[in-house]
């Protein structure tokens, strides 16, 4: 059974082009969930014709949706030990709070979870920390925001799990997580360094404060962001089983003949 591809007489390329404008600024405009928006246009596809169901799950990666789902799961239990601010705080400590210095520790551990974990979440965990102690360090907080996205951005692409874009990638090319890392984690790792040192470079004499500032970041309790020790031991506990299930999920999401529909003829 074939798709008709037609609606009101016109080819299915200008069809679909249509459907898709009026996708986008249904979303633009922010009327309407982003989810059931993209979904009303995929039922409007089908029921327009221009393709059939089988068709369009065949184009779902369903083992990309289960491994981001599970990882906000894990990323969202992890979140609620305070691990992150945790670390964050402790980075902060390790360079005796010079602004400048904080910045870019900032930025390293924003760029490394971003490798590991989901990195939008991880910019919602770390804002939070950067702005309690740009305000205790009376500093500007544009260039610390503007610090933590790019890292998020560069972490972000250095691994398979790094960003749904990149599991989409490797699964559409057959790419295992090692042989993504190999490709990308070298040129993220010298772009990160690049960026830092113009971090560091553009920001060095514009990012002062005073010592008493300075003394109210090292009296900082690091031990008191943890809010839930128990939560945590678990997760550390959990983590080398949460690992393999992952490695599995990505090895399944990264061989296309594990996830295609095979062909069905009506």
């Amino acid at each position: 059974m074939q798709a008709s591809h037609v609606i009101f007489g016109l080819d299915p390329m200008w069809s679909s082009g249509i459907i898709l404008v009026i996708v986008y600024i249904v979303l633009i405009m922010e009327k309407l969930n982003r989810a059931v928006t993209a979904l009303l246009g995929a039922m409007l596809m089908i029921y327009c014709g221009l393709l059939n169901q089988h068709q369009a799950l065949e184009k779902v990666d369903f083992n990309t949706l289960w491994l981001l789902t599970g990882m906000m799961m894990l990323v969202n239990i992890t979140a609620k030990t305070g691990v992150f601010q945790y670390v964050a705080i402790r980075s902060a400590k390790w360079v005796r709070a010079d602004p400048v210095g904080i910045m870019l520790m900032l930025s390293g551990i924003t760029a490394l979870f971003s490798a590991l974990l989901d990195n939008v979440t991880t910019v919602l965990l770390i804002t939070p920390v950067t702005l309690l102690i740009t305000e205790q360090l009376r500093v500007r907080t544009f260039p610390y925001l503007f610090a933590t996205i790019l890292a998020s951005n560069i972490g972000g692409t250095a691994t398979l799990i790094g960003d749904p874009p990149n599991i989409i990638i490797g699964s559409r090319n057959g790419l295992s997580f090692g042989e993504f890392i190999y490709h990308m984690t070298p040129i993220a790792l010298i772009i990160m360094v690049t960026v830092a040192a113009m971090l560091w470079l553009v920001h060095r004499r514009n990012l002062k404060t005073t010592l008493r500032a300075r003394a109210a970041i090292m009296r900082f309790n690091e031990k008191e962001a943890i809010t839930n020790p128990r939560l945590l031991k678990k997760c550390i506990n959990a983590s080398p089983s949460s690992f393999s299930v992952s490695s599995s999920a990505i090895h399944s999401a990264s061989n296309p003949a594990r996830w295609r529909f095979p062909a069905r003829r009506c």
